[in-house]
């Protein structure tokens, strides 16, 4: 601003001095009182065109310094008072350009006036680049907020579904380890109703009258009264050949020899195809009438009973209901035991069907249909392992919620047995370190001490012979039997 200025001083300097000489050069032919009256009114001319530029430099200094807040307008310049003698009749060059100057930088100055009192009151305190500066800003849209990332999104909503499936298992995990305490009622020991699993080499050739004698010697004193003898698989359609159990009558009449009182059980089973392309199919009525007609052949073989193990058998199959109607019908006919191998209970209302929602594979019966099975046979064992729980008193709290979750059902007229984990495996959903034999024989107390502690027609189930090992035998006959 102040190099403006200075030039325009300059320039006005320069033209003075141009117009002086012009006067002079014009004064020279006028008369002196008329040139002594000229240059007075010429010299009041540039007094007031001076004063005027002057007065427009400070403006432009106060705009540019010190904007007021609410601009006030410029008053216009005076105009030019008229020189009190008539001014010639015609006027020089030189006054021509002065009086043009002078309008010119009238009109300047109210153009800057003008344009000050259209622009806002903060806009006058910023350079005119600020300005178009604001004036873009102004236009543009203010950049949004950064939206969060997928991946923090999905971390939230895994936090949050991982929260919704850990409290009810919290939950339930303390609600075990209740289960597991106190002490068990005086009594609840064996009522000499227990059974053993044993192996397919039983009946396949592999074992002799030596294997059966150490059996025995193993038993005696026990409170085992059934064996249930591995002898399928049965085949897909149901059927079973005589091959499959060659040794089926020197077993009976050995086991008779050395244990009197002790049935010998035939155990069927086979693989379900309710979870797979391929397996037993219990809807069709081809099926079902094969296997009447094996559990007829390994009745007449020596076996005492029938004890079926099928597997996924899931809550609810009504198939599997009327098959059993079938085979107590026989097995009763000749003087023989029905008993079945049984899923867990539900722990929760209904979680075998959120469990088979989840996983595809349902694993509990509701406690309802425990109850038919139950009411449709002579024995029922819990198979109460391949639980899950990863500490020993979670499991034995298991054990115990499950024990009395079944007698709850179990008519009086039925064996209800609870299965111990006789084997040693660590994979999903068994660890050895948790399911144990005194933890299995605790919670099994527990439960029928809070349930039925008089229960007459109530046993366990060892699973089973070729993997269990002398400690198992020891936690047996100590916490369960009571014999040393």
């Amino acid at each position: 601003m102040d190099d403006n200025r200075n030039d325009e001083n300059r320039t006005g300097e320069n033209r003075t001095d141009g117009n002086r000489a012009e006067e002079n050069r014009t004064d020279g032919n006028r008369p002196d009182g008329n040139r002594a009256e000229q240059n007075r009114a010429d010299k009041d001319r540039k007094d007031r065109t001076d004063e005027n530029l002057t007065d427009e430099n400070r403006a432009g200094e106060d705009r540019t310094d010190k904007a007021p807040a609410e601009p006030e307008p410029a008053e216009p310049a005076p105009a030019e008072a008229a020189p009190a003698e008539a001014a010639p009749a015609e006027a020089s060059p030189a006054q021509e350009t002065r009086e043009d100057d002078t309008q010119d930088a009238e009109h300047t100055a109210q153009e800057h006036t003008a344009d000050d009192q259209q622009r806002p009151a903060g806009d006058q305190q910023r350079p005119a680049d600020d300005q178009e500066h604001s004036a873009e800003d102004a236009t543009e849209p203010r950049p949004r907020p950064r939206p969060r990332s997928r991946k923090r999104r999905i971390l939230r909503l895994l936090a949050v579904v991982l929260a919704l499936l850990l409290l009810p298992l919290l939950t339930a995990a303390a609600a075990l380890r209740l289960n597991y305490t106190g002490d068990p009622a005086p009594g609840t020991h064996t009522r000499h109703k227990d059974a053993l699993w044993l192996g397919h080499a039983w009946v396949d050739g592999r074992k002799t009258d030596r294997d059966v004698e150490a059996l025995a010697r193993r038993l005696r004193g026990t409170g085992i009264r059934d064996l249930y003898v591995h002898s399928g698989p049965l085949e897909h359609d149901g059927t079973l050949p005589a091959s499959a159990y060659p040794k089926a009558r020197w077993l009976t009449a050995a086991v008779h020899r050395e244990l009197p009182g002790v049935r010998v059980q035939a155990w069927l089973g086979d693989v379900l195809a309710s979870e797979g392309p391929t397996g037993l199919r219990l809807e069709r009525p081809a099926t079902r009438a094969a296997i009447l007609d094996s559990t007829r052949a390994v009745l007449a073989a020596g076996f005492q009973g029938a004890h079926f193990d099928l597997e996924p058998l899931h809550s609810g199959d009504r198939h599997y209901l009327g098959l059993l109607d079938d085979l107590r019908e026989l097995t009763h006919a000749r003087g023989a035991v029905l008993s079945v191998a049984a899923h867990q209970i539900d722990p929760l209302p209904a979680f075998h069907s959120f469990w088979g929602t989840t996983t595809g594979h349902p694993k509990w019966w509701s406690q309802a249909y425990f109850a038919q099975v139950a009411r449709r046979v002579d024995q029922i064992a819990v198979m109460s392992y391949d639980t899950m729980q990863p500490l020993q008193s979670l499991y034995g709290g298991y054990v115990a919620q499950q024990t009395s979750l079944a007698l709850e059902v179990t008519p009086k007229s039925t064996d209800l047995l609870m299965g111990l984990p006789f084997y040693h495996e660590n994979r999903f959903g068994h660890w050895a370190h948790a399911e144990t034999v005194p933890a299995a024989v605790r919670g099994v107390r527990l439960g029928l001490s809070r349930t039925d502690a008089d229960r007459a027609d109530f046993g366990v189930a060892l699973y089973v012979d070729f993997a269990a090992t002398e400690d198992d035998w020891t936690a047996y006959r100590r916490d369960w039997v009571r014999t040393p």
